[in-house]
């Protein structure tokens, strides 16, 4: 295989198993680097990719984008990074640097934000890959790599909200959900000071949830389960892909409270809208975070010590990381190691 050749693995259609794929190097701009792949984390976010959940796939696909690896080559333009830096890549690889989200430093709400993911126009399962070099984080010295990996979806999905509502600590928030997303939520929000209540339809997780820092665990089987929360939650992260009593959820918070979608939920969001009005609630959604919140979420996560519960497997084994992840067998995260 050439230097200018990538292995990756594909989904030639969509559902389709992944299969190995070569592939020619990307075109290499001025302010781009090339990254020899390590480690590359599995997100739920992957598979609704391969499903074409968002109507914007393009196949063959080679998903991946919570990435760790080495650079490898640098362009022209490139300041902050040499070659052999150890470095990490999210969902975001790049933007248009103009429009005005990213002229107020929030790129990842950048207007052409469908163009700016990682895996486009291939992702993280294979060798090396390009970004612009801009979207490629150094890497706290002593973090593993496979717990990087994961922070860099992941730990910035959930710190972003929590920074922006929560920054003082004091709270109490609502973590529904304890899985991918829902474990590190746990952990950042009880490292900054905040009272943390864990919600979960699987109440086998409560000693865990209780582990990563919960101060309270509600098994969710059931409607009335969440009537001993009802008023209880300043901010309430929903963290989940399942279905969920959105108008229970809502009664769960406090007067002025919110709800903040980091999750994709199977099922439209459904309420009554007269407690909203009432209690002057919200829901709002929020995505990753934007450049300065990466570098931010990596040194908090450094010096709280959060740890994702990952599970290693060779990057060989991808389709079976991905059928595990479907049948909600991951605990907490998968993360492939190339091999």
């Amino acid at each position: 295989m050439s230097s200018t050749t990538i292995l990756g693995f594909a989904a030639k259609k969509p559902e389709a198993v992944l299969e190995p794929f070569r592939y020619e190097l990307p075109d290499f701009k001025e302010h781009d680097v090339r990254i020899d792949i390590t480690h590359c984390g599995v997100c739920y976010t992957d598979i609704q990719g391969i499903e074409d959940y968002y109507g914007i796939t393009s196949f063959p696909f080679v998903p991946g984008h919570e990435i760790v690896g080495n650079v490898t080559a640098v362009g022209k333009e490139v300041r902050d990074l040499r070659i052999g830096d150890r470095v990490g890549v999210g969902w975001q690889g790049r933007s248009c640097m103009q429009c005005q989200w990213c002229l107020q430093g929030k790129e990842h709400l950048c207007d052409d934000i469908d163009h700016c993911a990682t895996w486009d126009p291939y992702g993280g399962f294979s060798s090396s890959i390009i970004v612009d070099s801009r979207f490629a984080y150094l890497l706290p010295d002593g973090m593993p790599s496979e717990y990087a990996a994961v922070l860099m979806c992941a730990g910035v999905s959930v710190y972003s909200p929590l920074k922006r509502y929560a920054p003082a600590g004091g709270l109490k928030v609502g973590v529904f959900g304890v899985g991918g997303l829902g474990h590190l939520a746990i952990q950042f929000a009880h490292a900054m000071g905040n009272h943390v209540t864990a919600l979960s339809s699987s109440p086998s997780k409560e000693k865990e949830a209780l582990g990563f820092g919960a101060d309270l665990f509600i098994p969710v089987i059931a409607e009335s389960s969440l009537q001993e929360a009802w008023g209880s939650f300043d901010l309430l992260l929903y963290t989940s892909h399942g279905t969920a009593d959105w108008t229970s959820l809502l009664n769960c918070l406090k007067t002025g409270g919110r709800i903040v979608v980091i999750g994709f939920s199977d099922d439209p969001v459904k309420f009554e809208p007269l407690e909203l009005v009432v209690n002057q609630l919200s829901i709002s959604g929020s995505l990753v975070g934007s450049r300065a919140v990466m570098r931010e979420m990596l040194q908090f996560a450094q010096h709280h010590d959060i740890t994702p519960a990952v599970e290693l497997m060779p990057m060989s084994r991808v389709n079976d990381a991905i059928q595990k992840l479907k049948m909600n067998k991951a605990r907490y995260r998968i993360v492939l190691v190339r091999d």
